[in-house]
């Protein structure tokens, strides 16, 4: 008798991120991001949306946030507290998700070397470690996660899911659009 083969996981497209940004952050986890030579499994996301006020597309199209009203599917960079770069996936305009934190698979060893510890839980676990072991900086603003330099692959069942109330933020911070592989040692903190 054999076993049926693992289903394949499933490329992601534009029409991904053409919905909602709290179906987005779920859908997410357990995705496998890859960019510049590393990869890892999704464990950590954020929802916001054009009517949050914790979000940067709040007061409206700025400079900075013009990809959040542009085509889903692009990421939006922008530099946190003047120190780490954070990566989104744009949804529908004006709405994203933060991708918080990964769990490291491949190239761990370029991963330890872009930041300087050798620990695979410290290497991802936040949004701006991750990208820093990911090697993504202002220059991806506006790529697509869809497509070359990234590659992003969605698992083929849904991920077991815990949400509470996101974090690092002053305004909306009972909202629970935070999303998280249940039981993941990767976490940028603990769920509560």
């Amino acid at each position: 008798m054999t076993t049926p083969a693992a289903a394949p996981p499933i490329a992601a497209t534009p029409d991904l991120f053409d919905t909602d940004a709290v179906s987005v952050a779920r859908r997410l986890i357990g995705a496998r991001l890859e960019i510049n030579g590393a990869a890892g499994i999704i464990v950590e996301t954020e929802a916001y949306d054009r009517d949050d006020p914790a979000s940067h597309s709040y007061p409206g199209p700025t400079k900075r946030n013009a990809v959040m009203f542009g085509p889903p599917g692009m990421a939006y960079v922008y530099r946190s507290y003047g120190i780490h770069w954070c990566v989104n996936a744009v949804c529908r305009p004006g709405s994203a998700v933060l991708i918080r934190a990964l769990e490291p698979l491949d190239g761990i060893d370029l991963m330890a070397a872009r930041r300087g510890v050798s620990d695979p839980r410290r290497l991802c676990s936040g949004p701006g470690r991750l990208t820093q072991a990911l090697g993504i900086d202002i220059s991806h603003n506006g790529t697509p996660l869809y497509a070359a330099p990234f590659r992003l692959t969605l698992a083929p069942h849904a991920a077991d899911i815990a949400a509470g109330p996101r974090i690092g933020i002053t305004r909306a911070v009972e909202t629970p659009w935070r999303f998280a592989l249940k039981g993941s040692r990767f976490l940028s903190r603990p769920m509560k």
